[in-house]
């Protein structure tokens, strides 16, 4: 074992599970395998606490960093920030500058409000959009994070969200009383959502513009007519989906406006910044309900958006990551022909992912991460796309990925695979951990 495997260990005997993300969690990967922790990264590199070097061409931070860890021009402002001051009585006037270059992004919004985390910006969204219509009950497709409004999902029979990014959610902890105030419809199904809003008096609409394959038949269009003619407040959850196709939100590329969107992950590259915006007869209820928080109101996670935004439009960075993930795509599934395997591809180009069609897919998840490891990758079968993946870099990334795929051929054509496998395969889901 490792040092970033021996931490993992006494990682879980003071944490539960181990990590505050459930997507860095060593058993999602290869569990015993995985290194865990990291002393420092750059580029695409990052360097485990051995000093061992790994080209990551998995999660890239799980979204966020899409100009590659350190990018010297976002890290520069966050130096200057930092030597200022990030914390004080007053106000940080960068939060002022943000929300500007936001609403001037979106011409349809108005008003803005900032967090740090995912989570909270949609339990933010949410508890503004309740406040402007008065009304509890919200239609929800996708995954929107962790807070008991979401979560509430699951107090009805059966796995409610598990069609909805994450299996097996518990919602223990979750007041019972919740039950039936957060109801989920499937994506492209608007006969389903027009059947909730039909027999639920339903104030809010929360779902995300895309995330395995995008809309059909007007499907965003006529949620957004919907919507209005209902009176009900629709929500954008952009915080997966946000700067990878466009600069801005996804939702600008189908022409359809929202009433409120949540951004997050790629906005700061990597530090912490979130942001809720939306029209002002919508966002102006936050000042009729408390939404408040001391550290949504420090210097770093302003200044490193506004710098990552700067970055991002010299370069057109969703460009260069759609067209780098779209080529991902393309040569996963050479791969798999000239293999005779047969693979399910999902996820915006930017997050493109697949799956092996074989009742041992994590089984062969397991050992794409083993063998890529061996060869100096941090890598499964997602990869999350940065404008540092290069053409050589993919290069050299694919020609590593062939023999392992050629290994999981000769499974599926009767090898032995538990002799392959050098510790437990990975989860699926969510699952608790002793």
């Amino acid at each position: 074992m490792g040092t970033g495997q021996k931490l993992w260990k006494r990682a879980k005997s003071v944490i539960p599970g181990g990590s505050m993300l459930l997507s860095k969690r060593a058993e999602m990967f290869a569990p015993d395998q995985w290194p865990a922790y990291f002393d420092r990264a750059k580029g695409i590199s990052v360097w485990d606490l051995d000093g061992v070097e790994y080209l990551d061409l998995s999660l890239m931070g799980v979204g966020t960093n899409t100009l590659g860890y350190g990018n010297p021009d976002v890290d520069s402002a966050v130096v200057e920030a930092i030597t200022k001051g990030t914390m004080s009585t007053l106000n940080a006037p960068e939060e002022v500058y943000l929300a500007e270059r936001l609403v001037e992004m979106h011409p349809w919004a108005d008003m803005v409000r900032l967090t740090r985390t995912g989570g909270e910006a949609n339990a933010v969204a949410i508890r503004i959009a309740r406040a402007a219509t008065g009304k509890d009950k919200v239609a929800i497709c996708g995954y929107h994070g962790w807070h008991d409004w979401y979560l509430s999902t699951n107090l009805a029979d059966g796995d409610q969200l598990g069609g909805h990014l994450l299996p097996g959610l518990e919602p223990a902890g979750v007041p019972a009383a919740l039950r039936g105030t957060t109801l989920p419809f499937e994506y492209n199904n608007f006969e389903q959502l027009l059947a909730l809003v039909s027999e639920n008096d339903i104030g809010v609409i929360k779902m995300e513009v895309s995330r395995n394959f995008g809309p059909q038949d007007g499907f965003l269009q006529k949620v957004r007519d919907l919507a209005t003619q209902r009176g009900i407040v629709l929500i954008f959850d952009e915080c997966t989906s946000g700067f990878r196709q466009t600069f801005g939100g996804l939702h600008l590329m189908y022409g359809v406006e929202p009433d409120m969107a949540v951004f997050g992950k790629t906005l700061g590259n990597g530090y912490a910044i979130n942001a809720v915006i939306g029209r002002r007869d919508v966002m102006e209820a936050a000042q009729t309900t408390f939404v408040s928080s001391t550290f949504w109101t420090e210097r770093i996670g302003p200044v490193a958006a506004l710098r990552t935004l700067e970055v991002m439009e010299r370069v057109r960075s969703w460009e260069q990551i759609t067209q780098t993930g779209l080529d991902v795509k393309r040569r996963w599934q050479d791969l798999a022909d000239r293999h005779g395997l047969e693979i399910e591809q999902w996820g915006l180009p930017a997050l493109a992912g697949f799956t092996v069609k074989s009742e041992n897919a994590l089984a062969y998840k397991t050992l794409i991460t083993q063998e890529m490891l061996k060869r100096g990758y941090l890598a499964s079968n997602s990869l999350y796309s940065s404008i540092l993946h290069t053409p050589e870099v993919l290069d050299r990334f694919f020609e590593n990925l062939d023999p392992v795929f050629a290994l999981i051929a000769e499974v599926e054509d009767g090898r032995e695979l538990e002799g392959l496998l050098d510790g437990p395969i990975a989860h699926a889901g969510f699952k608790r951990l002793n």
